[in-house]
Formats: C-alpha cells, structure tokens, sequence
C-alpha cells in the first residue's frame, strides 16, 4: 500500500512535468535555428514581472531570482515548505528554533508536520527573523533586515501593514502575502497561494502537482459517501477545534466545515456564520444535545488542556451518549501554529473512516498519514507525528473516555 501511494504521487508529478516538457518542445521546433554566437551563452537577465499577492497587493518580482527567503506570521513557514526550497532560509522565526530557551512553547508537543520535516534544518539557523507565536501580531522589521533577505513570505493579512513593512526595509525587498481559509486544505486561497509560490520560485510544476493531488483525494472522498442516505448518517460532534492553548475543549464546528461537506457527514450541532471553521458553543446548548450525538472526535490540540477530567468537564461530556458508549476518537491537530495542512486532510479521511467504516475498511491511517506527507513533504511522517507527546499514540478511538481524560 506505501509503495502504491508513493507511485499515485510520482504518476501525478510525472503528468504534470510530461505537460509541460510537450508545450517546451512544442515552442522549440516552431522556433528559428539560431547560431550561437560563443560556445558559453551569456545568462540572460530575468524579466520582472506583476504578481498580486493574496490580499490584493500588486508586486514586481523576478521569478527564481530569490537566494534568502524569510517567512514571518502565523502558517508562513508552512505554506512555503511545501513549495519552496528550504535550503533558502536565511532566518526563521524563534517558535520555529527549538534550540533557543526563550521562546513561545505553546505548540511544543503538538505535531506540526513541516517542523518535523525540517527541524535540524530549522534548529541549525541562528538568525531570528521575529519572535513569532499566536500573539506576535506585528512584525519586527529590524530582526527581519538583520537577516538580509532578498524577500519576504508573509501571513499578516493587513494591507497597510505589508506596505508599511516593505518601506522599512528599503522598498526593494518584496513583502508577498499569502493566505489560508475557511475550508482549510481545500480552500481556494490555499491552492492559489500555492501557485502563486509556483511562479515566485520558479516551482510552478511543484504547485500544480500538490494542487492536483489535494483535489484528487477530496474528489475520492466525496465520491465513497455520496450515496449515504440522510437516514443513515450519524451525528458527528468535534470537540477541540482550533484550541489555541485555551482551556476550551468544547470548541467545535460550524455548519459549513469542509470535512463534514465533502464526506457527506452529519453535523451534531447547528452552528452557521462566516469565517472561520470553528465555534464556540455554550455548555447548554451541547448538553440539549448530548442524548443524539453518535460520535465525538477529539482534536488532540486541546487534550492536553483538560486531563485530568475536572468535575466541570465530566458534567457535560459524561452526558453526551457517544461518551457513554464509548464512540470517542482523536484526530491529529488540526491548529498548531495555523492549519497544519496535510493533517487537516489525513483528518477528513480518518474522520470518513470513523463514521463510514465499511466504505474505508481499505484504508491503513499509518500508511494515508504517509502517503499525504509524502506528497507534501517527500517524506513519510507519521512515526513522527505520532510519536509527539500531545498525539497521544496517533489516530485511535477512546473506548473508555473517562479513564483515558482521567489520567
């Protein structure tokens, strides 16, 4: 099975490349024959170009030129390593750099993928671009010129912001912003930031392969459950989502969450809005629905944040019949730093297989886990992951939820 995902990913980078190899051979028999002047050709200069970033900012930028890369915000690293050449970095974020002792630790613990891909890379670069963290909502210009970039890959979505940051570097270095969304790994400004990377970098045939998977595997799970009838859909509640080191383990998701959208599940609880995937919701409105909910998934994100069991805790959660009966189960954090991506589509899957057992019964989550991180990262990951103490041993249903929330 590894080795099969390993080629699904290698088919897709192969007919993408094929595409693109047709139209460069295309252009080169139409061309004129020309004499070259010398045996060594100049290096012809590269052409700048007009890119709009990902909160609407237009930026001249030379495509491949880029020899030192920062990544400042929240999800800025990430979305570059799944693209980018991380050899590039010239300073990272002191969240990212787990050598140093004053730093923000609040994710330490918690699977972040592409930290794990790259930490020793990560922990070997001495210059500090920014503190970084959840609450670093600024960012500190002079560590980012200290580390001499030639561009800058940023997360703060604020227009005057960026302006401001790109006039106190000097103007030449371009601040590009990219963006994450509501339906997380599915969302549209993902896979355009993706490809606005592509172009950036000179990796457009990287974009458009991850792009193309990601959408292959949301295609393949949507069409497993599309002919689930309404009847036989369980109530699926989410506890956890999007903890960012609160003690709120009953945030959960709204009506619109991707995951639940593409897998044809049931949402237990009626939570509308914009925005962002995840809500709160008051104890009384889930304990008037404890007695329906089939299932619970617990995001591991916010475990860590109620065991051992409070009286107060076991008041609402020993009410929900899921509880009772035993159909409790973790998923990998979503939220770590921002959306861990590739988790949040191992997620979907393992939350298909939870509430659909006979339509996955083919699927191995150690080997999805590795075949998802292969395809992002070209490495398989998920001894990683779930090795990290807040993992809690890796995708698993809790048959006795209050013995394990106990300990």
């Amino acid at each position: 099975m590894r080795n099969m995902a390993k080629k699904s990913v290698i088919f897709l980078m192969i007919a993408v490349l094929v595409c693109a190899l047709a139209l460069v051979s295309f252009a080169a028999c139409n061309k004129p024959t020309e004499t070259p002047a010398n045996d060594t050709p100049e290096e012809k200069p590269v052409e700048p170009i007009t890119i709009t970033d990902m909160i609407g900012r237009q930026l001249e930028i030379k495509p491949g030129t880029y020899k030192r890369v920062v990544c400042i915000g929240a999800g800025a690293l990430r979305m570059y390593s799944y693209i980018g050449d991380m050899n590039l970095l010239c300073g990272v974020e002191d969240i990212d750099n787990e050598t140093l002792t004053n730093r923000p630790k609040m994710f330490d613990g918690s699977a972040r993928p592409y930290q794990l891909a790259y930490k020793d890379l990560l922990d070997s670069i001495d210059s500090s671009c920014g503190v970084g963290g959840p609450n670093a909502q600024t960012a500190e210009a002079e560590k980012i010129l200290s580390c001499r970039p030639d561009i800058v890959i940023s997360e703060y979505e604020d227009v005057d912001k960026e302006n401001a940051l790109q006039q106190a570097l000097g103007g030449n270095v371009p601040v590009v912003t990219v963006k994450y969304g509501p339906k997380t790994v599915f969302d549209d400004n993902v896979l355009n930031s993706f490809i606005m990377l592509g172009k950036i970098f000179n990796r457009k045939s990287r974009a458009a392969v991850l792009n193309a998977y990601i959408k292959e595997q949301k295609q393949e799970i949507f069409d497993r459950t599309k002919d689930i009838p309404e009847e036989d859909k369980k109530s699926v509640y989410i506890c956890g989502l999007g903890n960012w080191g609160t003690t709120n383990h009953l945030m959960t998701a709204k009506n619109n969450y991707a995951p639940f959208e593409i897998a044809h599940i049931k949402n237990a609880v009626n939570l509308s809005g914009g925005g962002a995937p995840q809500a709160q919701i008051e104890e009384e409105t889930l304990l008037s629905i404890s007695g329906s909910i089939d299932i619970v998934i617990f995001d591991v994100a916010a475990i860590r944040n109620i065991k051992p069991l409070t009286n107060e805790n076991k008041v609402v959660l020993e009410r929900i019949k899921a509880w009772q009966e035993g159909e409790v189960y973790v998923e990998m954090p979503q939220y770590a730093y921002y959306v861990n991506l590739e988790l949040a589509l191992v997620n979907t899957w393992w939350i298909a297989k939870v509430v659909y057992p006979e339509l996955f019964a083919d699927i191995d989550m150690t080997e999805k886990t590795n075949e998802i991180t292969y395809a992002f990262f070209g490495k398989e990951l998920a001894k990683e992951i779930f090795a990290c103490p807040n993992s809690f041993g890796g995708y698993r249903q809790i048959e006795n939820p209050s013995q394990f929330f106990g300990q």
